[in-house]
């Protein structure tokens, strides 16, 4: 997979907590501003991690239970799952190069 892929409710177990390899997940909303910053960035790193993490997109609006269930306040938030349990979480934008040393360590 090299582009994030958005996720309902209905799939993020199978998709995310099962997943056998690390799992970035992008918690964001269409009418978001920094949203739209950080998409971009998490495109390039799907395409440089491709093979070794997932990504995937949950619309906070369409995942209310989701988002109440991570605790996510604000969005953007990027959240990074490994063996079904959150690992580390960015909330805002960052820089590609913060984003990748999460990755990095999770690997």
């Amino acid at each position: 997979m090299s582009k994030p892929v958005e996720i309902e409710e209905a799939k993020f177990d199978e998709s995310v907590l099962k997943a056998e390899t690390p799992v970035l997940v992008d918690f964001w909303a269409p009418w978001c501003g920094p949203c739209r910053m950080v998409s971009p960035v998490v495109e390039e790193l799907a395409e440089e991690y491709d093979g070794k993490v997932e990504f995937f997109k949950v619309n906070v609006d369409n995942a209310p239970r989701i988002a109440s269930q991570y605790g996510i306040m604000s969005i953007p938030t990027l959240m990074l799952f490994k063996e079904g349990k959150p690992v580390d979480t960015v909330i805002g934008f960052r820089p590609k190069e913060e984003l990748k040393k999460s990755l990095d360590t999770a690997l």
